[in-house]
């Protein structure tokens, strides 16, 4: 039974490992690490992991990460990016290999998830990796065969730096009821027709549902992206309880 079978509980979260099955590069600063765990009950897309390194002389760092693989997965995956003069970013993007093993606990979170049991139509937004969690929702959509509509808009500092780009791309492509728009914040192709600049109101007003289709947003990326959205889409008459919002910011990655 995965997490999104059955009703969301909540349980003491231990400290176990994982071995390393496989690392995949998704820009040329985020990679995908997928963790066989020694236990795993399940998860619901939007929720997330804690990872601990402990060196030699015992010192520890902890950081989370969101979980990108559906609940229909055995395999555990998650996106890391890299973090300059981080402390554990650059281990995991550098240093770990396919074969080693990882402490984590999880999954937690329990307020930004969504399967598809819950419906539709969503809209989601993500500023950078904040795609993380909202990819493991696709996933699941895509993996549960759900029709629930749903909308993507990413925005990115340019067309390479959008994490999983050829997945999200064979995706649009072959579903009718999924919207991708990108927003390209720094760079664009020369060709580009798409969106420049940042996520605007007009870009928002023009590419979420209507008011009353009554959609659930899920916004996910740095603080002042993830305040200055959920201000938009307020101000444009979406009630703020169908807003849920997963935000970061510096930790010492």
């Amino acid at each position: 039974m995965t997490a999104t079978d059955a009703p969301l509980q909540r349980h003491r979260i231990e400290w176990q490992t994982g071995r390393v099955q496989a690392i995949m590069a998704e820009t040329s600063r985020v990679k995908s690490i997928v963790l066989q765990p020694a236990s795993w009950s399940g998860h619901w897309p939007g929720q997330h992991v804690d990872i601990r390194l402990t060196a030699e002389d015992g010192y520890q760092a902890e950081r989370s990460y969101s979980i990108a693989s559906p609940p229909e997965e055995q395999l555990l995956t998650f996106t890391v990016d890299r973090v300059e003069d981080g402390e554990v970013s650059p281990y995991l993007l550098d240093e770990l290999r396919v074969g080693d093993v990882l402490e984590f606990r999880g999954p937690i979170g329990r307020h930004f998830i969504w399967s598809q049991a819950r419906g539709g139509p969503i809209c989601l937004i993500a500023g950078g990796t904040g795609i993380t969690p909202l990819m493991a929702m696709l996933r699941h959509r895509k993996r549960s065969r759900s029709y629930v509509p749903a909308t993507l808009i990413y925005s990115a500092r340019s067309f390479a730096d959008v994490v999983y780009r050829d997945e999200l791309d064979t995706m649009a492509r072959g579903d009718p009821d999924l919207r991708l728009t990108y927003a390209l914040t720094r760079e664009q192709p020369c060709d580009w027709k798409g969106h420049r600049g940042r996520v605007t109101e007009a870009l928002l007003a023009e590419n979420s549902f209507a008011r009353e289709e009554n959609p659930t947003f899920f916004i996910c990326g740095p603080t002042g992206f993830v305040e200055g959205i959920s201000s938009v889409l307020v101000k444009l008459g979406f009630a703020p309880l169908t807003i849920r919002t997963e935000r970061f910011g510096p930790t010492g990655a």
